[in-house]
């Protein structure tokens, strides 16, 4: 699956944030080695340790699917520029696809890829 298709599964996500307190929406497409999609949203929660991120939401779904094997993640968001996965998501995505790709759109400078280890350069696993 090409980038653009991966995005728009993002987009189609993000229309269901629950983001009523920062009004910053973001939505999420992890594509899984065997070209299933799963997808999240960042869901807020007025005690905001509760709160839960698009890229997290999606890929745990598919954890919880069973799925392991990851090529990419796309990430979106409602401020039009690329949103890059904060750290909390970064060692996340790392766990579990560390020589992936994380993909961010900007409505003016279009697609970026990203290598997983480029964002978290020092990520970890416990042994």
């Amino acid at each position: 699956m090409d980038n653009k298709e991966l995005i728009k599964f993002a987009l189609k996500a993000m229309e269901h944030s629950y983001a009523p307190y920062s009004n910053f929406k973001v939505g999420a497409a992890v594509l899984c080695k065997n070209k299933k999609i799963y997808t999240g949203c960042n869901i807020e929660n007025s005690s905001y340790g509760v709160t839960i991120c698009a890229e997290r939401t999606a890929l745990f779904k598919a954890i919880s699917e069973g799925e392991r094997d990851f090529d990419k993640i796309a990430i979106v968001s409602s401020s039009e520029d690329f949103t890059f996965p904060c750290g909390i998501c970064r060692q996340a995505i790392f766990e579990f696809m560390p020589e992936g790709i994380v993909v961010l759109f900007s409505k003016a400078e279009g697609i970026k890829e990203f290598s997983v280890v480029s964002l978290l350069p020092n990520g970890f696993f416990l042994s």
